[in-house]
């Protein structure tokens, strides 16, 4: 699978463990960055990963900060891109299942490399369940109206 990856300077170190081992995996990763701890400002990342989630140059996108919480709203500004905030495994399953999420945000401050190993292999394994919920998903798009 082809995956998008980046992370301000707070995700900098996760980023790397993840992308050797997504590479390890067999997936061919495009490490947007940041290649370094030197402070960056996390939209800058989130904007290229969910660009190339978007246009469609890249499957799945991963993104880490110290939080998660600026890199999901950032990459959500893109139309076509569902990035979703992790902070359990139930919740990384249910964000494919339910959400079709497509981008994975992690929190650095709050998530093991351990951890962060499995959420993503859940990430990458999970299908969307599609049916009731695909209704639910195109609803999520811009210009969609809702029904109540």
């Amino acid at each position: 699978m082809k995956i998008a990856l980046g992370a301000d300077h707070a995700g900098f170190s996760l980023k790397e463990f993840l992308c050797r081992e997504l590479e390890a995996g067999g997936h061919e990763v495009t490490d947007f960055g940041t290649h370094s701890t030197d402070s960056t400002d996390y939209p800058d990342y989130a904007h290229k990963v969910a660009s190339a989630v978007a246009e469609g140059r890249c499957e799945r996108g991963i993104l880490v900060c110290f939080t998660g919480v600026g890199m999901s709203i950032s990459a959500n500004r893109h139309r076509g891109v569902r990035a979703a905030l992790a902070y359990n495994a139930d919740v990384v399953e249910l964000l494919r299942r339910h959400n079709d999420a497509n981008v994975l945000a992690l929190g650095a401050k709050y998530v093991s490399p351990a951890q962060a190993r499995q959420w993503v292999k859940t990430f990458l394994e999970t299908p969307f369940d599609g049916g009731r919920h695909e209704r639910r998903v195109k609803k999520m798009e811009p210009g969609e109206q809702s029904s109540q």
